[in-house]
């Protein structure tokens, strides 16, 4: 970890409102830890978030942000990310946010390689509504809304970033504090968009998808010595495979060229002069 940076300065005073065992802190701790890593400090460093107990990690976090509108943090991260592309920019967002109302947005910043990271907490339901079905619900999982089920298969949301074109696609658990950091670090020294879907049990609404059943079924990548992140075969594989729950980098393209090198758009925007008339009546006139 850098000397001049810790962690802890990427705390807030803010006291965090998650229920007591939430996995979103781990979540958040393993962000900030890895922030510091990789030599970025509060200053550098834009957060956005959308709405849901995720929306709330801006207000915890000592850095800039935007607390923005539902399921759309994903543009918002990269209007801030071409506008200043100095900027270490992290978005987080929760499943609901993310793969519903949020989804169209998710395709596209997946396929226009923003270099940006993206991590998803992802705990399986709507956890600030009290809880109702999410994206990412088993399909007999029973909830006040949904007593039978969804009734209805869930997003794999590895599926959809890879069909987008997604240059980096990760999977952690809040709880292997070390190895959720290193991910989230790989996301954000990734050339490009940085996707890092987060399991963070909601301890409150969800008794299926818990902390034991994560440690029990979670299958690590890093123990696999053939595991090739670069293998995109491989890679669709492992995604497509229902019957396990994989956690790494489950697939990073080695050529990727992030959106702002490939356009040329590397120019902090505050730094261009303001060609706008001081009287724009000319200007109205030409086209009335």
């Amino acid at each position: 970890m850098s000397s001049e940076v810790r962690f802890t300065d990427f705390k807030s005073d803010k006291q965090p409102t998650w229920c007591p065992g939430c996995g979103d802190f781990g979540t958040m701790n393993g962000m900030m830890k890895a922030l510091a890593e990789t030599g970025n400090d509060p200053d550098n460093t834009f957060v956005v978030a959308g709405i849901g107990c995720s929306g709330k990690i801006g207000t915890y976090m000592h850095s800039y942000a935007i607390h923005g509108v539902h399921g759309r943090a994903l543009p918002v991260g990269a209007g801030v990310k071409m506008a200043n592309p100095d900027l270490e920019v992290m978005v987080a967002g929760g499943d609901g946010d993310g793969y519903s109302i949020g989804a169209g947005h998710f395709v596209h910043a997946v396929r226009r390689n923003v270099d940006m990271s993206y991590v998803v907490m992802d705990n399986r339901i709507y956890g600030l509504t009290k809880g109702q079905a999410s994206p990412t619900s088993r399909e007999d999982f029973e909830t006040s809304t949904t007593p039978e089920g969804p009734k209805q298969p869930p997003v794999n949301p590895m599926a959809l970033a890879l069909a987008s074109g997604a240059t980096f696609i990760a999977q952690s658990f809040s709880s292997d504090a070390l190895r959720h950091q290193e991910i989230v670090q790989k996301a954000i020294e990734h050339d490009g968009f940085g996707f890092v879907n987060t399991f963070s049990p909601c301890v409150t609404f969800n008794d299926v998808d818990t902390y034991d059943y994560f440690r029990d079924n979670l299958v690590d990548l890093g123990d696999e010595e053939d595991h090739d992140p670069a293998d995109y075969d491989a890679a669709k594989d492992k995604i497509l495979d229902a019957s396990k729950e994989y956690q790494g980098v489950i697939y990073q393209n080695p050529d990727s060229v992030p959106y702002g090198q490939k356009h040329g758009l590397d120019t902090n925007m505050s730094e261009i002069p303001d060609g706008a008339p001081e009287n724009a009546t000319d200007l109205v006139r030409e086209f009335y």
